[in-house]
């Protein structure tokens, strides 16, 4: 995998990086991020959290 943010393109290494992973086991990385503003981007812009949200009973 590049050093490549997957929202903005820069480095990551340059940054403060977020890693994504496919599950909690944190074996296969699915995304690799500049920093946390980038992500929110990310999952904004690809639409990630639209019909996502928990139901919670209070």
């Amino acid at each position: 995998m590049s050093d490549a943010c997957d929202y903005c393109g820069c480095d990551v290494t340059a940054h403060d990086p977020v890693y994504t992973f496919a599950d909690a086991t944190g074996d296969e990385q699915e995304g690799q991020f500049c920093n946390y503003g980038c992500l929110a981007a990310y999952i904004e812009r690809e639409g990630l959290s639209r019909g996502t949200t928990c139901s919670v009973d209070l």
